[in-house]
């Protein structure tokens, strides 16, 4: 038999728990949707995704439910991908429309 506090203290973490499930799910689909969009293309629908996505993440780390090195990891690593999207779309240059002979 746990005693009162060992029993209160299971009961607090189990409210936490779900709390924090909900903000952890919330950061994964916000990251996913912005991934979506940079690999799909559509770059300045991209961006505001990303500027959710690290909000989000930043709030989950303020609220100490993710680890803050570990928002940092997943904010950086978005960030690179975005920023590699962009170089790359201009790099490639526009194709110009073949004059007619």
């Amino acid at each position: 038999m746990a005693s009162k506090s060992a029993e209160k203290q299971t009961r607090t973490a189990s409210r936490r728990q779900q709390r924090n499930k909900s903000v952890r799910s919330e950061v994964k689909t916000n990251i996913t949707r912005a991934e979506k969009l940079i690999f799909a293309g559509e770059l300045k629908d991209a961006q505001e995704a990303v500027t959710k996505a690290v909000s989000t993440l930043d709030k989950a780390a303020e609220k100490k439910i993710l680890h803050a090195n570990n928002a940092a990891r997943r904010k950086a690593r978005l960030l690179k991908k975005l920023n590699q999207a962009v170089a790359q779309s201009e790099a490639e240059p526009e194709p110009e429309p073949e004059k007619a002979a």
